[in-house]
């Protein structure tokens, strides 16, 4: 037996989680880039010790996705863009967070929820990214390259460029949320069934 639960947030709710993540971007402010993935990195490892709903499994691969982009060599972003999605982690890299993680099967939902409004502050990233994982695994394998091996390449990098200039248009197009929580509709993420195609990933499928 299951059971659907569906979360509706209203204005005040999201004032919360902005409030919570202004909080982490205090206690963060002196941190750098690094420790802000790797603590992000490391709430990614204590998750899967323990048993979690597949609603919190689900965006627990979108941070992961997020964590990618930022340590992704074929990647490779631009300060001015990594420092974007940096600002998203940041609240990950809190301890402090709304419910604590300890908290058996409803520790991470927090995290879940903001991971859900990161993705959407984060859609033309994550829409570039995606395509690009997709791009680099499918050439890969017509060259028989292990896409894992591929790092910067030549044939990658005409591409990685056309989908960063897409992302900065889409990005300017539709102005920057800056975590004011100003969303539009959903980007459908959460759902398990977009495809994944290699990339330097943290989360171990179960």
């Amino acid at each position: 037996m299951s059971l659907s639960l569906t979360i509706d947030l209203n204005d005040q709710d999201l004032a919360h989680f902005t409030a919570a993540l202004k909080a982490a971007h205090k206690a963060a402010e002196h941190k750098s880039a690094d420790e802000i993935i790797a603590a992000a990195a490391g709430l990614l490892e204590g998750a899967q010790k323990v048993k979690t709903p597949d609603f919190i499994r689900e965006r627990l691969v979108r941070l992961d996705d997020m964590i990618a982009m930022v340590r992704d060599e074929g990647w490779h972003l631009e300060d001015e863009d990594k420092q974007h999605v940096l600002s998203a982690l940041v609240y990950f890299a809190d301890p402090k967070d709304v419910i604590p993680d300890h908290v058996e099967v409803l520790g991470f939902l927090d995290d879940a929820i903001m991971i859900e409004l990161c993705v959407r502050e984060l859609k033309h990233e994550l829409d570039a990214y995606d395509d690009f994982c997709d791009y680099r695994e499918r050439e890969a394998s017509k060259r028989g390259i292990d896409p894992a091996t591929v790092g910067r390449a030549d044939w990658l990098e005409s591409r990685r460029d056309e989908l960063v200039e897409r992302m900065h248009a889409r990005r300017s197009r539709d102005g920057g949320g800056e975590f004011g929580m100003g969303y539009g509709s959903s980007s459908g993420y959460g759902k398990a069934s977009y495809s994944r195609a290699w990339r330097p990933s943290l989360f171990k499928f179960r």
